[in-house]
């Protein structure tokens, strides 16, 4: 289970590192589009659209359905929960060391104060 999550967050990390493919994401958020539309919208070659469109797949993020010669892109049915609960753990573990770290501060502060 362990191995399969965490090929799961690599996929879909690996997947959103890229801005293009973000930019597909979120147009894809809007409505379907082909893959030719895709490219022509973010100025590349078909080619390196189909090769941003399916990393998305792999990741599970976009579905592509294939009807006579034309290749149409949606979102795909997983959603990115898992993603942002790992996000939110982490940001969780930084809050309380920035907190913490705030209250060595204030007292490292209070004492030059007192002893200064």
């Amino acid at each position: 289970m362990v191995q399969f999550f965490s090929a799961r967050l690599d996929a879909s990390f690996a997947a959103l590192s890229d801005a293009t493919r973000r930019g597909v994401l979120e147009q894809l958020g809007r409505s379907d589009a082909s893959i030719s539309d895709l490219a022509d919208r973010f100025h590349m070659t078909l080619t390196g659209m189909k090769k941003h469109v399916g990393v998305l797949e792999q990741a599970g993020l976009v579905t592509t359905q294939k009807v006579g010669r034309v290749r149409t892109c949606r979102l795909g049915q997983r959603r990115l929960e898992e993603e942002a609960a790992w996000i939110e753990a982490r940001q969780q573990v930084w809050d309380a060391r920035f907190e913490a770290l705030d209250e060595i501060v204030e007292e490292l502060k209070t004492r030059e104060r007192t002893d200064g």
